[in-house]
């Protein structure tokens, strides 16, 4: 390794089965049984893309060490003083070339797995402030919406439970997939605090109202095991609320109780069993795999760790003041336009502040 390259042994190692992962994947998507399976396929690819740079990096810099290593034998031999001569010239490039290659690939490194992730269930719940709260969470729905629209993401509604007496929501769930979406939307679980006059108000004072946003990568099905005889009680109702005669009369609401984990789930959002069982299962092994991945931190860490994407509720991320204009982002030292959050949905530059944060402190801990 050249000199001065600050990689440790651990780090290559996880390089190594990057690279083996970045080849089987190859490989599968040259399998036409695999390439004819759209969902399969863009999986797999969404996996690869992320792992390009890394893995692009990765060969970049063993190339190099090799390169160097021919220069300094070349200097230790000193059984030819011009070929020594030519190498002691190169060498120092060679070495400064593999330090700022190996920096790249360590950026990448580090936030290659948030990127392997294609789909992402994002849940929106009103929180205090009564209707108000109710009209903030479907705010938030239609800036996290719209910019999945201008990201070209695919957007679906899984379960939405709206308040047709003022317009607003009690609760929404959607599955968003496509290119970098947990990269990103992974900073949006936490409380969302908002301090405006309310439509509802008639005396133009300012109330603070929160909801609470909970992002779950969704796992392929490989990642989670549920043994779904045995482990599952399901329960077909009929559909509660407004919606005419059949959600009163006819049973196609699904409630799963995974009871290992004691997990509960409920889908009624369309009027078919085998849509909502569908539905209520992805949502089911999310919130299982997000139970199992945060078992694996506290015995790792001996604690759980305030990771990103957790789905923490009780911490409050972010504040809106809509009076000044201004988005105040908990974990950042800067401040954002409201109209710029809100009004146009241009979510890019505060996602951008708070990768650049995350990928500072995990390079700091390799």
């Amino acid at each position: 390794m050249p000199p001065g390259a600050d990689i440790s042994e651990a780090v290559l190692a996880k390089l190594a089965e990057l690279d083996d992962q970045h080849r089987a994947i190859d490989a599968e998507l040259s399998d036409p049984a695999v390439s004819s399976d759209h969902k399969r396929a863009t999986a797999l690819s969404i996996k690869k893309a992320a792992l390009d740079p890394v893995v692009a990096g990765y060969r970049a810099f063993r190339a190099l060490e090799s390169e160097a290593a021919d220069l300094r034998a070349a200097l230790d031999a000193g059984d030819d003083p011009e070929l020594a001569e030519m190498a002691r010239i190169e060498l120092p490039d060679l070495e400064r070339r593999a330090r700022d290659t190996i920096d790249r690939v360590k950026h990448e490194l580090v936030t290659a797995d948030d990127r392997k992730v294609g789909s992402v269930i994002l849940e929106i719940r009103a929180g205090t402030g009564g209707d108000e709260a109710g009209l903030w969470a479907r705010d938030l729905l239609e800036v996290y919406t719209r910019y999945a629209s201008k990201k070209h993401w695919k957007v679906e509604e899984m379960d939405l439970d709206a308040d047709a007496s003022v317009g607003g929501v009690r609760r929404a769930i959607i599955n968003i997939r496509g290119e970098g979406v947990w990269s990103e939307l992974s900073f949006e679980a936490g409380v969302h605090s908002v301090k405006r006059v309310p439509a509802t108000e008639t005396q133009g004072r300012i109330h603070t109202s929160t909801c609470t946003v909970a992002v779950l990568p969704e796992p392929e099905e490989v990642e989670v095991t549920i043994d779904w005889a045995n482990d599952v009680d399901e329960h077909v109702t009929t559909s509660q609320g407004p919606g005419g005669q059949n959600v009163n009369k006819v049973a196609t609401a699904v409630n799963l109780l995974h009871k290992p984990t004691g997990v509960e789930v409920r889908m009624q959002e369309t009027k078919s069993q085998a849509q909502n069982r569908d539905k209520a299962r992805r949502l089911l092994v999310a919130r299982v795999a997000e139970i199992e991945r945060a078992r694996a931190d506290a015995e790792r860490a001996g604690e759980r760790r305030d990771q990103i994407g957790s789905g923490a509720r009780s911490e409050k991320i972010r504040v809106y003041r809509y009076q000044d204009n201004i988005v105040a982002d908990q974990r950042l030292g800067e401040k954002f336009q409201k109209t710029k959050i809100i009004d146009e949905a241009d979510l890019g530059p505060l996602f951008e502040a708070l990768i650049e944060q995350e990928t500072s402190r995990r390079l700091a801990e390799l």
